[in-house]
């Protein structure tokens, strides 16, 4: 299942690999794709995680999660 995210406060690459180490911390996360110009995180989930447990792993790296579709 995939998720998409719109998140604010990404400003760099330094920001893109604080978000995937985040998101990728998290059990049954497959994989993650963040672009930087559109804001947008795409994530690839095979576990039953909520939206919740992902917006808190954005948030807790300094990000702020807008939308989650």
């Amino acid at each position: 299942m995939k998720k998409i995210l719109t998140v604010e406060g990404m400003s760099c690459h330094h920001c893109v690999m604080a978000v995937k180490n985040a998101l990728k911390g998290l059990e049954g996360v497959k994989s993650v794709d963040v672009s930087l110009e559109e804001k947008k995180v795409e994530v690839e989930i095979g576990g039953n995680i909520g939206d919740n447990k992902i917006k808190g792993a954005i948030e807790e790296a300094g990000y702020t999660v807008v939308e989650i579709k």
